[in-house]
């Protein structure tokens, strides 16, 4: 956690701000407190951002989204005022690291530790499904490990099944390259098994230490996620042959989360 710095607000809403925990292209997320001493996570849109209509209607997607799902392995939203002048979001605050953190710091994870967090991502992904959504952008970012498992974060992405989400072009979707699925490459409607491709990417990100198909800045990275079979050799052979299922390039032929865990 960052100090404040003299351009932070003191409050968002009913919340004493106490640090910045990160910041990114839609805003700054912070450390909040209440006035009854509860910790959240809360994240504050870009001022110029909240006076522009398609990103607010963007927002208001991503906290409808966030209070859709519940589940022991997901941040829950706890407040939020998205017609404010600034818009903001307050989460359940989860101390700890994200998985790509702690792969940069200590590196590959060991096997039993790998398993866990197989199994913590993937009972976030029952709750994430069960409540009619694709994440859309699973990846080590959006992971963090906490004391009670690992939790899935940032549903800025998200779309609701029915919705049947197209993206723009071919390699230009929303989402993070290294970790698409070859649908989302291609711009297809997304089913959860995006998600379980994602995952499978993940798992093995944290068994090699970098993304089974290449970096995210690689302009080679979306053909490969098309054409290629990912390195899977520093997976451990417990786990490998579910690794491979989840990365299956047919989304027909992908696990689902409750079978995974």
């Amino acid at each position: 956690m960052q100090e404040l710095g003299p351009s932070d607000p003191a409050r968002v809403g009913p919340y004493t701000l106490l640090g910045r925990l990160g910041a990114g292209s839609m805003g700054t997320v912070y450390l909040g407190r209440s006035t009854g001493g509860r910790t959240v996570a809360v994240k504050l849109v870009r001022a110029e951002l909240a006076h522009d209509p398609a990103f607010r209607a963007r927002f208001r997607s991503e906290v409808a989204a966030a209070r859709r799902v519940a589940g022991a392995f997901t941040a829950p939203v706890v407040d939020a005022d998205t017609e404010t002048e600034v818009p903001w979001m307050a989460t359940a605050f989860v101390p700890g690291v994200t998985l790509d953190e702690a792969v940069d710091d200590a590196g590959p994870l060991p096997e039993s530790t790998l398993r866990a967090l197989t199994a913590g991502i993937a009972e976030a992904l029952v709750a994430v499904h069960a409540a009619g959504l694709v994440h859309r952008d699973l990846k080590p970012a959006n992971v963090m490990l906490a004391l009670d498992g690992p939790h899935v974060i940032d549903f800025g992405i998200a779309r609701a099944v029915e919705a049947g989400m197209v993206l723009t072009s071919t390699g230009h979707g929303a989402g993070t390259p290294s970790y698409m699925s070859p649908e989302q490459v291609r711009g297809e409607p997304l089913t959860p098994a995006s998600d379980v491709f994602a995952l499978g990417a993940t798992i093995a990100y944290a068994a090699r230490g970098t993304a089974p198909f290449g970096p995210s800045a690689d302009p080679r990275t979306p053909g490969r996620v098309l054409g290629a079979e990912p390195d899977l050799s520093a997976v451990p052979g417990s786990l490998r042959l579910m690794v491979a299922a989840c990365l299956v390039k047919d989304p027909a032929g992908r696990p689902a989360p409750g079978d995974i865990v």
